[in-house]
């Protein structure tokens, strides 16, 4: 007896799962309403900003350059160093912190409005798909008919298409590590003057337009663990997209005494990930509000109330009262008060400059006519894109003598190895430090480093 097909777990009308378990390409039906304007209002702002980031100058650089190659990194006016990269752990948790409050009181809403993933793909990759091809049932009424010249000329402009909104995107996203001018002049340059970018940017290319081209919606259903961590992240309370079954149930055609839902399936065919939201919460829903605005549509041209699939909550769906405030969301507020306090202490006492004491290589002393003579370097780091004047002061000591450069000037953003040498009786006792005091002039900001004195062993 030959072995069953078992099909998968899904309602596979428009799914991007086949009923054999292979991908099936989506192709999503146009769709209007008030989150559709919303959504391309906010994709508008989100790349308008993204372009304006490393074009707009702030403090002489662009609002936003990480110069990974000179380990320098400019955000919004304030300049920092590799020394500072631990500052990144703030930002970092912080992003991770928003998410999880907006996952808990809106469910996927940043992946639905925000997500670069969608914010590219429905802004500007499914825009050129309806532009060569057509709306969705020529689409599919083209893939599913012979090969001819025009179905290959327009596949042919389509992947054109894509590649050069590809490069552009690239092009951009290098301009946020390489300065805006520098980058001009390796995309008009030749290739071989710059190996590494041009490597770089042929493979962010590549990787674009294989995900916006091919991959899409995979992407969120398979790599992303943002959409698997959502189970956790929500409760019964958070707001989410669902389907009315109370108000919906049982559907059938209009006229006839069902419930409100005609079973048209425009809530499915506008959805990208090509799920039915009728079938209760899913993983696959990335929050991108195209069912609500479909059904919608369809409710205002049968005279019947909108709402049938929106945002709410599953209290709410169940006929009970949505709670705004609950444990879970007084838990983050606690959390995100301590977190913001820690975040700005530490960006509030973040130093101008870092001074280190090290040994140089070789023998840690030598004793010449009775006396012990150490040797240092004082290294200083200056995190500012400023030149830098540092003092350098020791505290008076008997038997000591000190020899270091009382002033250094450290260019912007640079270092400087300044020798020091100590030198004691050889016959003193007892432990010996030295405290090497580094003022920065005009700032007021000072930092003391102490290093103790080897001697040989009485």
């Amino acid at each position: 007896m030959p072995d069953r097909v078992r099909l998968p777990m899904v309602d596979t009308f428009e799914s991007s799962l086949a009923p054999d378990g292979r991908r099936r390409f989506v192709h999503t039906a146009d769709v209007h309403g008030k989150f559709t304007r919303a959504r391309r209002i906010v994709f508008a702002v989100l790349i308008a900003i993204w372009i304006a980031l490393p074009l707009i100058p702030i403090g002489g650089h662009a609002a936003v350059l990480l110069d990974v190659a000179r380990r320098r990194f400019y955000l919004f006016g304030q300049t920092f160093n590799a020394q500072d990269v631990w500052l990144m752990f703030f930002i970092l948790t912080g992003a991770v912190f928003v998410l999880a409050v907006m996952t808990a009181v809106a469910g996927r809403v940043f992946c639905g409005f925000a997500c670069p993933q969608t914010v590219f793909l429905d802004m500007v990759f499914r825009p050129i798909e309806r532009f060569v091809d057509g709306p969705r049932e020529e689409r599919r009424r083209r893939q599913q008919g012979p090969w001819n010249v025009g179905r290959l000329a327009r596949l042919l402009a389509k992947h054109a298409l894509y590649l050069l909104a590809a490069f552009l995107v690239a092009h951009v996203f290098l301009s946020f590590f390489v300065p805006l001018r520098q980058t001009l002049q390796m995309v008009l340059g030749k290739p071989s003057d710059h190996p590494e970018a041009f490597a770089w940017a042929t493979a962010v290319t590549l990787l674009l337009y294989g995900d916006f081209a091919w991959f899409r919606e995979q992407l969120c259903l398979v790599v992303c663990p943002y959409g698997r961590l959502q189970a956790s992240l929500i409760d019964a309370d958070s707001l989410v997209i669902g389907y009315d079954s109370k108000r919906g149930e049982p559907r059938g055609k209009a006229g006839h005494a069902t419930g409100d839902c005609v079973d048209c399936k425009r809530c499915v065919v506008v959805c990208p990930t090509g799920i039915d939201i009728r079938n209760g919460q899913q993983l696959d829903c990335v929050g991108c509000t195209a069912c609500i605005d479909a059904c919608d549509e369809i409710m205002l041209k049968l005279k019947r109330p909108t709402g049938l699939v929106r945002f709410d909550s599953q209290v709410a769906f169940a006929g009970g009262q949505r709670r705004i405030w609950r444990p879970r969301l007084l838990i983050y507020a606690g959390l995100g008060v301590v977190g913001l306090t820690v975040a700005t202490l530490a960006f509030s006492r973040r130093e101008s400059f870092e001074a280190n004491i090290t040994r140089p290589k070789g023998a840690p002393f030598v004793v010449e006519d009775g006396r012990v003579r150490n040797s240092f370097v004082v290294h200083l780091v200056n995190k500012r894109d400023e030149e830098a004047v540092l003092d350098l002061e020791t505290a008076p000591a008997t038997g000591v003598d000190v020899s270091v450069e009382g002033r250094v000037a450290v260019p912007a953003l640079g270092s400087v190895a300044v020798p020091c040498v100590v030198t004691i009786d050889a016959s003193r006792q007892g432990k010996v430090y030295v405290l090497l005091r580094v003022l920065r002039e005009g700032r007021g900001e000072e930092k003391d480093v102490t290093v103790e004195i080897v001697r040989p062993v009485s």
